[in-house]
């Protein structure tokens, strides 16, 4: 599952569980450009809760759209990852210096508050 909503008129909070197959990755993608089409200096919230290693096709249907993904990168400043799994935390970090101007921080899932808050400041 993989769901985006708008929050305020630049912040989109994505919740993510499960494992995403072919069919939804193209879903996921294209909702998750839809939703960002207007942001300017965006946030983005991502709450991961019961994250499963997404199907080669998901993957192929991700890097297929990966130039399109940079562009839609630069339309956000920060995003905030909410896991438990610490290799996810490091990933997302790490993900965060492969788009130039978007930081990444990962928090516990329990730390809502401080990432909200990190996202606001």
């Amino acid at each position: 599952m993989f769901k985006v909503k708008a929050n305020g008129i630049n912040r989109l909070d994505i919740e993510m569980s499960g494992k995403l197959n072919t069919e939804d990755m193209n879903i996921a993608l294209d909702e998750l450009v839809s939703k960002s089409k207007n942001i300017e200096n965006g946030k983005m919230l991502y709450e991961v809760i019961d994250f499963h290693l997404p199907s080669l096709g998901a993957i192929g249907i991700e890097f297929s759209r990966l130039p399109s993904m940079f562009g839609l990168m630069k339309k956000f400043d920060r995003a905030a990852v909410l896991t438990d799994k610490t290799w996810l935390k490091k990933v997302s970090e790490f993900e965060g210096a492969l788009y130039p101007g978007l930081e990444i921080r990962a928090f516990n899932r329990d730390q809502k508050a401080e990432a909200e808050a990190w996202l606001s400041s």
